[in-house]
């Protein structure tokens, strides 16, 4: 019964950073998913999978799951390079390719 404790990413429908503030615990699937036959959902006896647990740093998460005795792994976010643009460098003359309608 493994842990993993990261950081999520912003989904690709927000432009915000607002919710991927904090951080999550989850569990890792103990077992496959099987598909119903008859419905086609998909099912699994693993209810620790249902279990996601949110927390305001790492260091919490790390401190509740060494707390609970629960073995983890903890994922360090990867940060996007941040890239400054202005509008006006639209109209740059040094621009690698040039302006036009």
């Amino acid at each position: 019964m493994l842990a993993r404790i990261y950081r999520p990413a912003k989904t690709a429908m927000q432009s915000g950073k607002a919710s991927s503030r904090g951080w999550r615990l989850e569990f890792e699937p103990a077992s496959a998913r099987t598909i119903d036959p008859l419905m086609g959902w998909t099912s699994s006896s693993d209810m620790n999978g249902q279990v996601r647990l949110s927390f305001d740093s790492a260091e919490e998460a790390v401190a509740y799951a060494e707390r609970h005795g629960i073995p983890f792994r903890l994922h360090q976010p990867q940060e996007a390079p941040v890239i400054l643009k202005a509008y006006a460098d639209n109209f740059a003359t040094g621009r690698k390719q040039p302006w036009t309608h």
